[in-house]
């Protein structure tokens, strides 16, 4: 799946910074371009795991359409 993500250079440092505008908290940084995207890819891998859940045992998992 490909994801729309912002790069951003800080004139100070000259690090960059990263985020996905679709994943709200979804940012990172590296000292250049490349770290940068390689770091956004790990963030994205973590931000999308699912939580391991602890349900009674009268729990239902469903989905629902939006």
């Amino acid at each position: 799946m490909k994801w729309r993500v912002v790069l951003e250079r800080d004139p100070e440092t000259g690090d960059w910074a990263v985020w996905v505008p679709e994943l709200p908290g979804c940012a990172s940084a590296g000292m250049t371009e490349a770290e940068a995207l390689a770091n956004i890819r790990e963030a994205i891998e973590l931000y999308l795991q699912r939580d391991p859940l602890s349900l009674g045992p009268d729990a239902i998992i469903t989905e629902v359409a939006a």
